[in-house]
C-alpha cells in the first residue's frame, strides 16, 4: 500500500497529518472527497448495469439457443471455430559455419553475433567459405 494510503487510513496517522489545517481547509478536503466518493458510487452504478444487461442478454440466448436445440459446441463447430492450436516450437536452424579451436568445435547458423574464434579468423585473412560445413 502506498504511503499515502497508509496515512488515509489509519486514525492517528491521518490526525497527525492534518493537524496543521484550519477547519475550513478540513471542509473544503472533505467536500472533495465526498465528491469523490459521490463519482465513484456513479461509476460502480453504471458498471453494475451494463452487466445487468449482459447478463440479460446471455439468459435471452441461452433461452432461444435451448429452444432450438442447439448448444455451445454446435454452434461453435458449425461456424468452423476451432480452439486454436498451439504453435510448435521452431526448429534450431542447423548450424552453417564451423571452426576448431583448440580442440573445442565453435558452429555459428549466419544468424546473430558472429563468435569471436570466427571473427578473428576472418579479420586474420581466411574466407568466410573455408568454414562452410560441407
Amino acid at each position: 500500500m502506498s504511503e499515502f494510503l497508509d496515512i488515509l487510513t489509519h486514525g492517528r496517522r491521518l490526525k497527525a497529518a492534518v493537524k496543521e489545517l484550519s477547519v475550513s481547509e478540513l471542509e473544503e478536503v472533505s467536500e472533495k472527497l465526498a465528491k469523490v466518493i459521490e463519482d465513484r458510487r456513479e461509476e460502480e452504478a453504471e458498471l453494475l448495469k451494463v452487466e445487468a444487461e449482459k447478463q440479460r442478454i446471455i439468459e435471452q440466448l441461452r433461452r432461444t439457443m435451448d429452444e432450438a436445440g442447439i448448444n455451445v459446441s454446435e454452434l461453435a463447430g458449425e461456424a468452423g471455430v476451432t480452439a486454436k492450436a498451439k504453435r510448435a516450437k521452431r526448429a534450431p536452424k542447423p548450424p552453417k559455419y564451423e571452426i576448431h579451436v583448440n580442440g573445442e568445435r565453435i558452429t555459428w547458423t549466419g544468424q546473430g553475433r558472429m563468435p569471436n574464434a570466427l571473427k578473428q579468423a576472418i579479420e586474420n585473412g581466411k574466407s568466410l567459405d573455408s568454414f562452410l560445413i560441407k
